[in-house]
């Protein structure tokens, strides 16, 4: 049995035994195992102006919740598929089409508050624990980037479960958009470009919508958490709002940087991971 099988398999036993009880060391080295094998196959952008940008701007908000404990990583995606995603234990991948899809340091630093929610809320230690496939790095690839084309690593992915633990619930989704909020808040930042996004998502939906097929299944999108979310920032006193940071020179530095890029490479065949025991 491989190191990773044997994380899994002692991770389900302990959610079996102990109510999920799962500490924080077991979470990260699962997250690691499964970081891994995800950074083997993906077509990582390692530019230090695109990369080291997203990287602190992660940090920033990660170190402002309650598990800035954690060694956070970030890592950000050369494929055009709109979407954004959390392992277990702190790592987070941002797709270069989602930050394209970005206008404001906000609504950047939005989506990375969301997925550090997630984390916060350890939904992917739920998630992970009903999943009893293997190659689950593989499955997450595939799902949520669009990479896979051989019908080997579609097995894969079958026997995975299709990724179940990546589709968090709608109350998942709600507490991640709440955690949101607070996170950026904590680091500065605007909240607003939150539920701007959200629009922006839903309206390029409309227009392409095969580019955000992955981020809507996993991420459930509805007018519900525009509204929710502009609520829960309304508490807010919004002279304090408007003094926080909405956007700045480095962002758009940053965008520059990404838009200068060569174009985000094809889908290519994933050779389909070593199962044996």
């Amino acid at each position: 049995m491989t190191l990773r099988a044997s994380l899994l398999a002692a991770l389900c036993f302990v959610c079996a035994s102990a109510a999920c009880s799962v500490s924080n060391d077991q979470e990260v080295a699962i997250g690691k195992q499964n970081s891994d094998q995800i950074n083997a196959q993906l077509p990582l952008i390692t530019d230090p102006a695109i990369s080291g940008y997203v990287d602190q701007l992660g940090q920033s908000i990660a170190g402002k919740t309650s598990r800035a404990d954690l060694n956070w990583h970030f890592y950000v995606v050369n494929t055009n598929e709109v979407n954004a995603f959390a392992l277990p234990g702190g790592f987070i991948y941002i797709n270069r089409g989602l930050i394209e899809q970005t206008d404001k340091l906000d609504q950047l630093a939005g989506t990375i508050g969301h997925e550090i929610g997630h984390v916060v809320r350890r939904h992917a230690v739920d998630q992970m624990t009903k999943e009893t496939g293997a190659n689950i790095g593989i499955s997450l690839a595939c799902t949520l980037t669009r990479i896979c084309q051989s019908a080997a690593t579609q097995v894969v992915i079958n026997a995975a479960g299709s990724a179940l633990f990546a589709r968090y619930s709608r109350q998942d989704e709600s507490q991640a958009d709440s955690e949101a909020v607070v996170n950026v808040i904590h680091a500065g930042i605007d909240p607003r470009g939150i539920p701007e996004l959200f629009r922006i998502l839903i309206r390029e939906r409309k227009r392409a919508p095969s580019r955000l097929d992955a981020f809507f299944a996993s991420h459930p999108l509805e007018e519900s958490r525009i509204t929710a979310t502009n609520d829960q920032i309304a508490q807010y006193d919004p002279a304090m709002l408007n003094q926080l940071t909405a956007d700045t020179r480095a962002y758009h530095a940053f965008k520059r940087a990404v838009a200068n890029l060569p174009p985000a490479p094809a889908p290519r065949t994933l050779a389909a991971p070593d199962s044996q025991p």
